[in-house]
């Protein structure tokens, strides 16, 4: 009887010390793997955020679906390309590979909301429309929008304000709607890539590979695809020095990885550094899979870029990471890549044209 009343007082022991370790852990320390936790045990019981995405939308529908929102902005029916997207998967069950039937739809949909339908009425019954808009929307949703971008004053066509004179020439701002969102290699500097996504890595221990990796020069410029808030940025031993960037709505995190040996970032650039989509943020390299910083022990000179999904902050670190294949997004994004210049005293290269949302 007495060692059974002190075995009942240990375990109560152990109770109150692992509430009070909670406590502390979000009270006094604020720890974000605490809150983290904590969040995902509340996401697990209510189940309202989405727990996975295949993104298998191909570059072709994205530049379709993105040219009706382009030319249609300022109408009276102005077609969202998120939306047009969402019916179409809703239609093939998120399968892109077949063009013809992708594009039919596309237009399908195009067609009847410029005859006076709504979204509402042309996806009644369809019962994953609201899970592909929700779930293209979060992958999608800081790409396309207003914002005004410097362009050279003799080719300006739109509304100027506030000339500027720089080495490139007299600039003034230009108001514009369309692709704001940029590829990640600069202008003017050459690559190479393929669908890498999934295949098998094995440094540390074996894993899929979670990303795309585009193969360059040293030095080349790195450019910040959306803007957004640096989360993360110095060294880890698989990605090498890396830079996060969180996107303004959190819903994505930008990871650029591998970057340069000695002169890896663009100066003045710290965690919660602001940065808008088109700026110069790093260089690529070829650092990483290595405990000591600074190490070159990767093979070949690329940049690994890769986005994650954020439904939930509890998907932010863990098991429940939803990383998506980004091949199609940056064969999309080719088409709007950031012009830089060099400054030979820094040697540090910068966009020409600035750009704000």
């Amino acid at each position: 009887m007495r060692n059974e009343k002190i075995f009942r007082g240990l375990i109560l022991l152990e109770i109150l010390l692992l509430a009070g370790f909670s406590v502390i852990c979000v009270y006094k320390n604020k720890k974000v793997h605490c809150l983290s936790t904590a969040a995902a045990e509340a996401g697990e019981q209510t189940g309202e955020f989405i727990k996975w995405v295949d993104f298998q939308v191909s570059a072709e529908a994205l530049g379709k679906a993105y040219e009706y929102d382009r030319d249609t902005y300022g109408q009276e029916v102005h077609l969202n390309w998120i939306e047009l997207l969402a019916y179409t998967a809703a239609r093939t069950g998120g399968d892109f590979s077949k063009e013809s039937q992708v594009n039919a739809y596309l237009e399908e949909a195009a067609e009847e909301l410029a005859g006076g339908k709504t979204m509402e009425e042309l996806t009644e019954g369809m019962k994953y429309y609201s899970y592909y808009l929700e779930a293209y929307t979060a992958v999608l949703g800081g790409m396309v929008g207003e914002y005004e971008i410097q362009v050279p004053a003799e080719t300006s066509a739109g509304q100027k304000e506030g000339g500027e004179e720089t080495a490139e020439g007299s600039l003034v701002w230009e108001k514009r709607y369309g692709l704001k969102a940029f590829l990640p290699i600069a202008k003017n500097f050459p690559y190479s890539d393929y669908d890498d996504f999934g295949v098998s890595r094995s440094y540390g221990y074996r894993r899929k590979h979670l990303g795309h990796d585009m193969m360059g020069q040293v030095g080349t410029p790195i450019i910040a695809v959306e803007s957004g808030y640096v989360e993360a940025l110095g060294w880890n031993q698989y990605g090498g020095w890396r830079i996060g960037i969180r996107s303004f709505d959190r819903k994505r995190y930008y990871y650029y990885a591998h970057l340069r040996q000695g002169f890896p970032y663009a100066l003045n650039l710290e965690e919660g550094s602001e940065v808008r989509a088109g700026d110069v943020i790093g260089y690529m390299g070829h650092t990483g899979y290595s405990t000591k910083e600074d190490v070159n022990n990767i093979d070949q000179t690329h940049l690994h870029f890769g986005i994650q999904l954020i439904f939930d902050e509890s998907q932010k670190e863990g098991a429940s990471e939803i990383w998506i294949d980004c091949y199609q997004i940056v064969r999309f994004l080719y088409r709007n890549r950031s012009e830089c210049v060099r400054n030979d005293a820094t040697k540090e290269w910068h966009r020409v044209y600035d750009m704000r949302e």
